[in-house]
């Protein structure tokens, strides 16, 4: 009986394969394509933004052309990534095919005029709503449609950032603090995969992130390969970058949650953001405008980061702050690329204090305020190694580890539950 019941398992295990291959093809194909078109898309309205500084002043008039479109067609697709979530926790209404449109024209907008916001949360509502939309039209049942939104969330992470295995863990630990689903692991690879070789295939190129090898062996410990100077200096820093992750979720879910119960007409909220993006970047710097990911006029950015005094001892506050009141106040994007460039903003004046080697802080940064903000330590230790190589894996995982739990229990995703608490 054992041997027949083994049986009957590979083969059902062999169907379910079959069936999320099958599924799991369209979501990448078509994620995958529509991701492609964006990067490409963001990459000319970056160009043309640093191109012409005037756009700029428009940025107020941009909000509220956002504020309107999702006012008259964006019904319930205001929610992004939220609602994708929820989605997924509970199964109601699905994900507006609407929200892939409407977030690609939005978050191009908001880059276009100057916004301080990122990318993830265009493709991962892209990918979710795509997802959605393919599961109506197969007449998937509850529980498949969970697998396949989730397939979605992997396809477009996996392939905005070129990183295919941290989309596919990211998918399952986003969801829920302190629990994965396992269920969807095999759908999530597959479209996180293939969905970044499609984005490949139509000519996108990503950033490549450089950290010289250093030895970080100590004599003393040479059984352990690591330098317990070096790591005791990542655990403080990974303190602070889950303190940045919690200080940055914080302020911006309540610059949103104030503005909307102080500034009754809605359509001003945008329009106040901008005017103080604008002065901010008038008194501040023009270089937290946008994704931050280069810089051609030589100031502050992600990759300026990787050196030393590529940043400001307080760059990393200020990109915190534009971002927030972006994001905050009804601006489209998403939070993960700047995250990236606090992080590593933060990592750069860590190491600048500390005499630790900035390229491997500033990745540290990179990645840990990352998995602080977002409550995804695993996923964002393996993006460590996607970007950067493992030769400093151990690092990594300190930092992204440290910083999940001194980020607490907030979060930029507002519709994540908690299943187990950090503190036990």
């Amino acid at each position: 009986m054992k041997k027949i019941k083994s049986s009957f398992e590979q083969v059902f295990i062999l169907s379910h394969l079959f069936k999320w291959t099958i599924f799991s093809i369209p979501v990448a194909a078509i994620t995958g394509s529509l991701v492609a078109l964006f990067l490409w898309l963001l990459d000319e309205a970056t160009k043309l933004r640093q191109q012409q500084n005037w756009l700029l002043f428009l940025l107020p008039f941009a909000g509220v052309v956002i504020y309107l479109l999702y006012k008259y067609f964006g019904k319930n697709s205001e929610a992004g990534n939220n609602l994708i979530i929820d989605e997924i926790h509970e199964p109601g209404g699905g994900v507006p095919a609407r929200m892939a449109p409407l977030v690609l024209i939005t978050t191009i907008i908001t880059h276009l005029f100057g916004g301080s916001a990122g990318r993830e949360g265009t493709a991962v509502q892209i990918g979710g709503s795509m997802a959605s939309l393919l599961a109506k039209w197969f007449r998937l049942t509850k529980d498949d449609t969970k697998i396949i939104l989730m397939a979605g969330i992997a396809a477009g992470f996996g392939a905005v950032f070129g990183t295919p295995v941290t989309g596919t863990v990211f998918a399952l630990e986003v969801l829920v603090i302190g629990s994965v689903n396992y269920a969807a692991l095999l759908p999530c690879f597959i479209a996180s995969v293939l969905s970044n070789l499609v984005c490949d295939a139509w000519n996108i190129h990503h950033t490549h992130y450089n950290i010289t090898v250093i030895n970080t062996v100590d004599q003393t410990f040479s059984f352990i390969h690591f330098n317990f100077r070096l790591l005791v200096t990542v655990i403080a820093a990974g303190i602070c970058f889950g303190l940045a992750g919690y200080m940055f979720a914080m302020l911006t879910h309540n610059i949103k949650r104030y503005s909307n119960q102080f500034i009754q007409t809605k359509w001003l909220i945008p329009f106040i953001g901008g005017c103080i993006i604008i002065v901010l970047a008038f008194v501040v710097s023009k270089d937290y405008l946008g994704l931050g990911v280069t810089n051609p006029d030589g100031g502050v950015s992600i990759i300026s980061s990787f050196t030393a005094g590529g940043a400001g001892y307080f760059s990393w506050f200020w990109k915190l702050l534009f971002t927030a009141i972006t994001i905050g106040m009804g601006f489209k994007g998403g939070e993960v690329t700047p995250l990236f460039f606090i992080g590593a903003a933060l990592g750069n004046t860590i190491a600048m204090l500390t005499g630790a080697p900035v390229d491997l802080l500033a990745g540290i940064g990179f990645i840990s305020v990352f998995a602080g903000a977002t409550n995804t330590p695993i996923a964002c230790t393996i993006m460590g190694v996607e970007l950067f190589g493992g030769e400093y894996i151990l690092y990594y995982a300190v930092g992204c580890f440290t910083a999940y739990y001194f980020s607490g229990h907030a979060g930029i995703y507002s519709s994540q539950r908690v299943v187990t608490h950090k503190g036990g």
